[in-house]
């Protein structure tokens, strides 16, 4: 199923914890903050892994085919 996935650039802090475990999904912009590249590019059980290691809590997971909020 497919994800949809956000970074609040407003309280991403560049950490780099979701880069570090799916970099597929995630990389840094120009600004070292955070951002979702490929939503569905890593399991779906990484990518949620990946958002709770933000320690902000900036990232968001929703079902796409569902519009369920799977994090946070």
């Amino acid at each position: 199923m497919p994800l949809r996935v956000t970074v609040d650039h407003d309280l991403c802090v560049g950490n780099g914890q979701c880069v570090f475990l799916a970099p597929e999904v995630f990389r840094h912009n120009e600004n070292r903050q955070s951002e979702a590249v490929d939503p569905d590019g890593a399991p779906r059980e990484r990518v949620l892994q990946a958002a709770s290691s933000c320690p902000t809590g900036a990232i968001a997971v929703v079902d796409a085919a569902t519009d369920e909020t799977l994090f946070p």
